[in-house]
């Protein structure tokens, strides 16, 4: 798995991920809101898999 998530992609989907895990945790959204472990891991792991059958790369140069 070659790198395909940039830096501030990364961070979106970390925060994002963690804010409705949160919300799903407190029971201000219900049981779909624990979705946000998808974003979170591919951000934490810095590989989307969606990301090569679009043909994108959020990655500098230097991390391709």
């Amino acid at each position: 798995m070659k790198p395909n998530v940039g830096t501030i992609d990364r961070v979106l989907r970390i925060v994002g991920g963690l804010v409705l895990i949160g919300l799903a945790a407190s029971g201000t959204v219900g049981v779909w809101g624990y979705i946000g472990v998808v974003p979170l891991l591919t951000g934490i792991f810095r590989f989307c898999p969606a990301y090569p059958l679009l043909g994108m790369n959020t990655c500098p140069m230097k991390d391709r």
